[in-house]
């Protein structure tokens, strides 16, 4: 897996006329390893792959990283960089421009001494958006805990308890089922509170007759998991039935858009439009969805400014429309979805249809 990696790297750098990339973001340094530490940077050129680290994690990254040359640093990761870049003979390093800090971009280049450059910013996020076997798996037993978890917290919702005491219940139910730590910052909106897409839990206690919208995930060996859940505690009005079916039909709709050659455009648009004839595409301001993996968020995305025109096999994206009412509340519903050969298949199995709490 991780020489597969490599190689697709090796072959971007190649296209770049680069000798060399220096890897410094996190989640690439682990993709591109294996090495599941901090504190490190990579060097990897068409023939040699070093990983720069200290005593701390010498050891584990000699178990973890076997395809690495492990290189011990004591005094400092970019003196030792330089020194073996300079060591190699590189001389035009390409580097991580959406990553590296703009202060270690310029001590970087004082320490080359211009006997090498940072010459090519690349991003290699786009090397990790066609998920592997592995990490699709990954994925799944992610989305599993969150469904555990939902199954969990829809027998212990109730009116009279805060956003937040949700919020602690969904993350302890994810820990306890083997989840690393949540995906991102729980998000527990209740009420009037629904209009807030990012409405993160608060002391607010959850009265009879509303949504609670719920978007919360999992972290299994690295990989996420993202779905929201709306549900009504109490009886939900004839207009909260509506709002909700509606919702659900566009994310339906969404959900089968999701196939091999589809672009993240056209299926965001498909959503909007129906969201239109509803009446509701003014209440529904973000994108349809985006890609995750070792992030939460990575490309491609489902939005208006996609630039996605064709979704490969392997890739993973969310479909999560909401309608958002301010001063009234709101709801949104997602799953995660894998594309397959031939369609998407949620990798979030809780079930949709409007649940009335009582």
């Amino acid at each position: 897996m991780i020489e597969a990696r490599l190689s697709r790297l090796r072959d971007f750098l190649r296209a770049k006329q680069a000798d060399a990339v220096v890897v410094s973001k996190e989640v690439n340094l682990h993709y591109f390893s294996g090495f599941r530490g901090d504190d490190t940077l990579l060097l990897i050129s068409p023939a040699d792959a070093l990983l720069i680290t200290d005593s701390r994690y010498t050891e584990q990254a000699k178990e973890q990283a076997p395809l690495f040359e492990i290189v011990e640093q004591k005094e400092g990761i970019l003196a030792k960089a330089v020194e073996c870049v300079k060591a190699y003979g590189w001389k035009k390093l390409a580097f991580e421009g959406n990553a590296m800090l703009y202060d270690t971009f310029v001590k970087f280049g004082e320490k080359l001494e211009k006997k090498a450059a940072l010459a090519i910013s690349v991003h290699l996020d786009a090397l990790r958006e066609v998920k592997e076997a592995e990490e699709i798996a990954a994925m799944k037993k992610a989305a599993g805990i969150g469904d555990a978890a939902f199954s969990d917290i829809v027998k212990f919702i109730r009116p009279g308890i805060s956003e937040r005491e949700v919020a602690a219940r969904l993350e302890g139910t994810m820990r306890a089922l083997g989840s690393e730590r949540p995906a991102f910052t729980t998000i527990v909106a209740s009420g009037a509170r629904g209009s807030l897409p990012h409405g993160i839990a608060t002391e607010k206690l959850i009265v009879s007759g509303e949504f609670v919208t719920m978007d919360f995930g999992a972290v299994y060996e690295g990989y996420h998991s993202d779905m929201t859940r709306t549900v009504c505690v109490g009886r939900a009005s004839g207009e909260q039935r509506a709002l909700y079916q509606t919702v659900l039909d566009a994310q339906r709709l969404g959900v089968s858009l999701v196939k091999p050659g589809a672009s993240g455009k056209g299926i965001d648009a498909a959503v909007r439009e129906r969201l239109k004839d509803a009446g509701y595409d003014e209440f529904f301001g973000h994108g349809l969805g985006h890609s995750l993996g070792l992030e939460i968020h990575e490309e491609p995305r489902l939005s208006k400014t996609s630039t996605c025109e064709h979704l490969l096999p392997g890739m993973v994206v969310t479909v999560e429309p909401g309608v958002y009412l301010p001063g009234k509340g709101g709801l949104r519903i997602e799953d995660t979805v894998l594309v397959t050969e031939t369609d998407g298949v949620p990798l979030t199995k809780s079930g949709k249809e409007l649940m009335e709490i009582l």
